[in-house]
């Protein structure tokens, strides 16, 4: 893991790495004293590891005395498109234009990026469980719409993980790894969501192993989660790592 910047504000140190190929950001309080809580943070699709929603989330963790890391996924932020991810991106904006179902667009995608990427976090993982600023302590993820597709099976591989915030997406192509999730999840539905039908959701929640799992809804269309949220998921990994 090589450091490429470093920069402190508000009670949160912020510091760009890469790890072979793998761009990503570790959050962690000025105040850190001994081993953290660990949180991997997953963007959503088309976004990247910088993008205002992950940073906020990242800073309000940390300031609370998490250590955060997001990286980009696969094809996203600064790591290269291939002509495959490309060409499988083209074909769902059409097929979304001509009405089809996007749960399934969508899946067939996050299932073209998901085996690399479960690759990365656990490299990443591993990477950051060195540090003598994090070292090996609980570890839970967020993610949210590409975020939990990519999440969930890394949450079904990763006995790490120990607790997860997950959402604002349906069940294509993801109902075998959530049945081998058993670890706490608190899941976001938007119940208007105009991406990802509400039963398809539900389904997916449903299709959780978990004996410890919160569904949260919320009025609104697929980007409209409310600020609250994000406090609520503090509050969750607190219960179950802090």
């Amino acid at each position: 893991m090589r450091f490429t910047s470093q920069t402190s504000s508000d009670g949160v140190i912020e510091q760009f790495f890469t790890l072979g190929e793998i761009p990503g950001v570790l959050w962690t309080p000025e105040d850190a004293c001994g081993t953290l809580p660990l949180i991997l943070l997953g963007h959503g699709g088309g976004q990247h590891k910088t993008a205002p929603g992950t940073v906020s989330r990242a800073r309000c963790y940390a300031a609370s005395g998490f250590a955060v890391v997001a990286i980009d996924a696969p094809n996203h932020g600064d790591r290269p498109r291939d002509e495959e991810f490309v060409r499988i991106m083209a074909e769902m904006r059409a097929g979304m234009a001509a009405g089809e179902n996007p749960g399934a667009l969508v899946a067939g995608m996050h299932s073209r990026l998901a085996g690399q990427a479960v690759a990365d976090w656990q490299a990443v993982l591993t990477a950051v469980q060195c540090l003598d600023r994090v070292g090996v302590g609980p570890v839970g993820y967020c993610g949210m719409s590409m975020g939990c597709g990519l999440g969930i099976p890394l949450i079904a591989a990763e006995p790490r993980i120990r607790a997860a915030v997950l959402g604002l997406l349906g069940v294509h192509g993801l109902a075998e790894d959530a049945a081998r999730i058993t670890v706490p999840v608190q899941f976001l539905v938007q119940w208007d969501d105009q991406l990802v039908p509400r039963e398809e959701s539900l389904a997916l929640f449903d299709a959780l192993a978990s004996a410890h799992k919160t569904l949260h809804a919320n009025p609104g269309e697929h980007g409209d989660a409310p600020p609250f949220e994000v406090d609520s998921s503090l509050k969750f990994f607190t219960r179950h790592l802090g």
